[in-house]
């Protein structure tokens, strides 16, 4: 089956508006493919850091990208574990050094261009669910159905520090909050694939709703887009 056949699903939408963990649970109940787009960008980010590249250095970012390698596996558990130049990395991905990097990465017009490839390679039968911030109106643009989730910005800042403080991590709400809002701010302006729904985009708002409730409302999105 070509690429361009194979349906696709996109759920974009900003840091901590679910869009992960829902788009892992609409493909394991489609049975299709998944893409987290924001782990390349965060790949990148650690493997420039393991290499002291300055983030302000395009050319070397640039350079780092082609040269970077990312794999991705489930553990024993089933759980997705990233493969950063031969090394799980999937815990460092998690942190809020590597989603700054990512989002400081991701403003980067040759870095997006490098990584366009790599992500629409994913599109595979039966079929692919790519969450990120431009699935929808950059990667595929074609999706049959595109989805973009939000929440309000408080919402998203506790759902981030119970994630952190269950992995042990240091965090503050405050310190959260203001990351969150720092990020939206700088994926809304960047030149280069702003942060925005695309203009056919179902929007759903999923604060105060359960993850079921919002797998349910993307799921009927997916089955009014295929009929």
């Amino acid at each position: 089956m070509n690429a361009p056949t194979v349906p696709v699903l996109t759920i974009d939408g900003p840091s901590g508006s679910g869009k992960g963990t829902i788009s892992r649970l609409v493909a394991a109940r489609l049975g299709w493919h998944y893409l987290d787009s924001g782990a390349l960008y965060r790949a990148v980010g650690i493997a420039a850091g393991w290499s002291d590249i300055d983030l302000s250095d395009a050319s070397a970012l640039v350079r780092c990208t082609f040269d970077t390698t990312i794999g991705f596996r489930d553990d024993a558990g089933g759980e997705p574990r990233v493969i950063v130049n031969g090394v799980d990395a999937t815990d460092a991905l998690r942190t809020e050094t590597a989603g700054a990097a990512a989002s400081a990465i991701a403003a980067i017009p040759e870095v997006r261009a490098a990584l366009k490839d790599r992500q629409r390679a994913f599109r595979q039968a039966p079929g692919l669910v790519a969450d990120g911030r431009d699935m929808g109106t950059v990667i595929f643009p074609d999706a049959g159905c595109k989805v973009f989730l939000t929440a309000s910005a408080e919402e998203r800042a506790e759902r981030r520090y119970k994630q952190l403080k269950d992995k042990g991590v240091s965090v503050t709400m405050d310190g959260l909050l203001r990351e969150i809002l720092a990020r939206d701010a700088r994926d809304a302006s960047r030149a280069v694939a702003p942060l925005r729904p695309a203009d056919e985009a179902v929007c759903i708002d999923t604060t105060g709703l359960s993850i079921d409730a919002v797998v349910a409302r993307v799921l009927d999105a997916q089955s009014r887009s295929a009929q």
